[in-house]
């Protein structure tokens, strides 16, 4: 530990902490725009500079440790004047649009112009002219609006392994980009959108389409059904001043009828048909022995990005389910549109998702175009529903809760877990030890695989057998666990794991990229707290004795990986060498 003094308050610490959160230790808060609690500290903006006694220079707080002593000073008349004419050099490189920008009101530069003032420009304006990059189709790089924090580029190389983005230029004309200047559609992007969730300002930002969503919803000839995904219910109402993690599920399901949708379901749905295909999955791989071990999810469409592209090896491993927004997009223009005497061609689905990759997945293959149209029309983020509900008007945080259309809307907390890290492991073990054993779990609680490790592991005895299991959130701790079983089978040994569960972002998508601005693994552990205690209030907490889910199996599907069940709810990969490490 040292102690030191920080404005004439005494502070104790453990050794290595920065005079940063030092500071934050007795209420103290440094303005910075370049770090993030998420990432290591570069020192890349200069704001958070700060003095210590004794010495002729001020230093950057965020990448300058304590030490036994040492007294400083965060705030003076120097200091301000310092940051304030910092934030004005940053001003001179940076567009004045903040009303047409997707960060207005939001934006971290703008919070700081405005908290020191800054009501003129002191510097002569250097805007270069780089047109915004829309080749993803996901997320939208607009480099003029670049503050060269490094957030975005330690997010892609260090957080997620992808190195899709990276610092071209010097000096004044510095600029973000992927390596070697190419589009963004040709560099190794996943579209986890982690790059625009860690962005200060408006230089990364989801690709929005709400526009496509209220031209559908007014016209007559197009019948609007919508789902809103697990992690949408627990992180949207900070968008409107409620409490952070509050399940907002019944308030999403009223203002979604208010907007006009027809038809109101809901993702989890889709998890637990998931759960029952994949479930049936390691059943045939793990007692029949069916197909090679371990089994590896498939939710998360940034992850099968990142597989296909890095570790095509490890596609015969790959649970061929689709993702559940994808399978209510294709129940609702088949059973669905059945049911109703709808004409596929008239149906419009919305999916709401906390993930940027969605906007990928919709579009990737022709399997999802299973109805004989493409089943998922638009998939917007929980950032730009946020928008569309304020656009309607709809005092969102008084409404009352409403339910869903049953029929692919009725959920199992098995169900509702899919939006945390560890939860698909854990409704898959659910049912997976139900159709194993023929018995129920007494704990049904998988606590081993909760929580924010980086690799969670565990052994849950199942029966007379012993299942191994993985967890890996965030792209960069997959290779720790991959490594292992491509190591286990170059040497003809037995796999390490038996099942592996992998989500493209940190905390799982509770911490989506598409999720309201400001994670941090405070409020990714908040939001997770709010689906763990919608599964706990379920009395059904099985996917696989979800009524409706059965319902769909008599009267539409047949069996689990039957043949309409493999037409309908199960995709194919394939290897891209060009990208291969």
């Amino acid at each position: 530990m040292v102690k030191a003094r920080i404005n004439g308050i005494t502070v104790k610490v453990p050794e290595g902490t920065t005079i940063l959160d030092a500071a934050h230790k007795v209420q103290i808060k440094i303005p910075t725009l370049c770090k993030h609690p998420d990432l290591r500290a570069t020192g890349a903006c200069g704001v958070c500079i700060v003095k210590i006694k004794g010495s002729q220079k001020m230093v950057r707080a965020c990448c300058t440790p304590l030490e036994e002593n040492m007294e400083i000073t965060t705030h003076d008349p120097e200091i301000v004047a310092v940051r304030r004419s910092v934030i004005e050099l940053i001003l001179s490189r940076h567009p004045n649009e903040c009303l047409t920008c997707g960060r207005n009101q939001n934006c971290e530069l703008q919070k700081l112009a405005s908290d020191f003032g800054v009501r003129r420009e002191s510097f002569p304006q250097y805007l270069p002219d780089i047109k915004p990059d829309t080749s993803t189709g996901t997320i939208v790089l607009e480099p003029r609006k670049c503050i060269s924090c490094g957030r975005c580029i330690t997010v892609c190389q260090e957080m997620q392994n992808v190195w899709a983005l990276s610092m071209l230029e010097r000096g004044i004309d510095t600029r973000i980009s992927p390596a070697g200047d190419i589009s963004l559609a040709d560099s190794p992007c996943v579209n986890c959108g982690q790059c625009s969730a860690h962005c200060p300002t408006g230089a990364i930002f989801e690709n929005d389409e709400t526009a496509k969503v209220w031209q559908a919803l007014q016209d007559e000839n197009k019948y609007c059904i919508v789902e809103i995904a697990p992690a949408v219910r627990v992180a949207i109402g900070e968008a409107f001043g409620l409490p952070l993690g509050q399940n907002c599920t019944g308030k999403l399901y009223t203002a979604l009828r208010r907007m006009g949708f027809e038809a109101v379901f809901d993702t989890n749905f889709g998890a637990d048909v998931t759960i029952v295909e994949e479930a049936h999955e390691f059943v045939e791989r793990f007692v029949h022995k069916k197909g090679a071990l371990p089994l590896i999810t498939s939710c998360c469409p940034a992850w099968v990005d990142f597989m296909e592209k890095f570790y095509p090896d490890m596609i015969e491993h790959f649970s061929s389910c689709k993702s559940p927004h994808q399978i209510v997009g294709v129940l609702s223009k088949t059973y669905y549109a059945r049911k109703k005497r709808l004409d596929p061609a008239n149906a419009y689905v919305v999916s709401v998702m906390p993930c940027t990759a969605k906007k990928y997945e919709i579009k990737r293959s022709g399997e999802m175009f299973a109805s004989g149209h493409q089943d998922i029309d638009v998939s917007i983020t929980t950032r730009e529903l946020g928008r569309m509900i304020k656009q309607a008007g709809i005092d969102f945080a008084s409404l009352p809760d409403e339910e869903s259309d049953h029929i692919l809307g009725e959920y199992s907390g098995a169900g509702t877990i899919f939006g945390v890290t560890g939860g698909v492991m854990e409704a898959a073990l659910r049912t997976a030890y139900d159709y194993i054993t023929g018995g129920k779990l007494k704990n049904i609680d998988f606590e081993n695989v909760r929580g924010l490790a980086g690799v969670k592991e565990g052994a849950v005895p199942v029966g007379s057998h012993t299942v191994k299991v993985a967890v890996a959130h965030g792209l960069r701790n997959v290779e720790a666990v991959l490594s292992k079983v491509r190591l286990a089978k170059a040497r003809g040994e037995e796999p390490p794991y038996h099942f592996i569960e992998v989500m493209a972002c940190p905390g799982g998508c509770v911490g989506g990229g598409g999720q309201p601005y400001g994670v941090t693994d405070e409020l990714r552990v908040k939001r997770g707290k709010g689906l763990y205690k919608d599964d706990e209030a379920h009395t059904m907490r099985y996917s696989h004795e979800n009524p409706w889910v059965k319902k769909v199996y008599q009267d539409f599907l047949g069996e689990p990986l039957g043949t309409k069940a493999k037409e309908l709810l199960h995709a194919a990969y394939k290897a891209r060498p060009e990208y291969k490490k």
